[in-house]
């Protein structure tokens, strides 16, 4: 089981890496030469998604309450949390760093396991930092946008980053392959049913593809500036395009941020 899903993950990084090197950056709109491939496969994505992720996801609402939706939310943030911590410190940002170990440890304790998200009372927010945003935050460019087969929007840059990121997924070291599997397909539906409210913007859009493209990028360079983001300069490089800041402008980690996921349509339609 462990094998078939780093498999899956990691034919696609390498389809990703292979193409790094090959990677151009047009100034002010996304990087895309792969366009007609990256269709063929949204498409698909949105099959399966119609025919199978999509109905789980409304079952799974209907019979489930939403105190129990967002305990199971809960209980995977906080699963998942070292690899928000390892970026933390890859990325210098050594104060949020350890407010984030003190974090997963009130959680994983007074909150039974993540259940309860008691440190955000206790002056500890939670953040979302992955290796593709600490690529970014130093510099790194996202190269050619990419369309993953079930995994979605991605980039060069960010599918490097997944492959990075994977051996920091709790769910790679459970023995028993039953538990491991029902925990990530309880994962994968419970994060689907949040985005349900999402589709009618996906649906709405003259180009669903353009949308969802667009909107992932513009959710990824947030993330990399902690979601505050500079202004857009018309005829600089890497705007438009969750990459790194243009010359002048700090990094993410050298201002005041909020942090965090956003709670934006556009945020939402991109995790998709």
């Amino acid at each position: 089981m462990q094998w078939s899903r780093s498999f899956l993950v990691g034919a696609c990084i390498v389809v990703a890496v292979l193409l790094a090197g090959c990677a151009t950056e047009q100034p002010g709109q996304a990087d895309d030469p792969l366009q007609p491939v990256n269709r063929v496969t949204f498409q698909v994505n949105q099959k399966a998604d119609h025919y199978v992720i999509r109905p789980l996801a409304q079952g799974y609402q209907k019979v489930t309450p939403q105190f129990v939706r967002n305990r199971v939310t809960n209980f995977f943030d906080n699963l998942f949390y070292p690899q928000t911590i390892v970026n933390d410190f890859l990325q210098a940002k050594f104060a949020r760093g350890g407010k984030d170990i003190g974090r997963l440890l009130v959680n994983s304790t007074f909150g039974i396991v993540g259940l309860f998200d008691v440190a955000k009372y206790w002056g500890m927010p939670k953040h979302d930092e992955d290796f593709g945003q600490t690529l970014g935050y130093w510099g790194v460019q996202p190269g050619w946008y990419l369309v993953l087969p079930l995994l979605g929007p991605s980039d060069v840059r960010d599918g490097i980053g997944m492959a990075v990121d994977l051996p920091l997924n709790a769910l790679l070291y459970v023995n028993n392959s039953t538990v491991s599997w029902s925990l990530f397909g309880l994962d994968a539906v419970n994060t689907r049913a949040m985005l349900l409210k999402a589709d009618q913007f996906i649906q709405n859009a003259l180009d669903p593809y353009l949308f969802m493209r667009d909107a992932y990028l513009q959710h990824r360079r947030s993330q990399i500036y902690d979601g505050n983001p500079p202004p857009e300069l018309p005829g600089l490089p890497g705007n438009g395009n969750g990459s790194s800041p243009p010359t002048g402008i700090p990094p993410a980690g050298k201002a005041n941020h909020g942090g965090g996921k956003q709670g934006s349509a556009a945020a939402a339609a991109g995790a998709l």
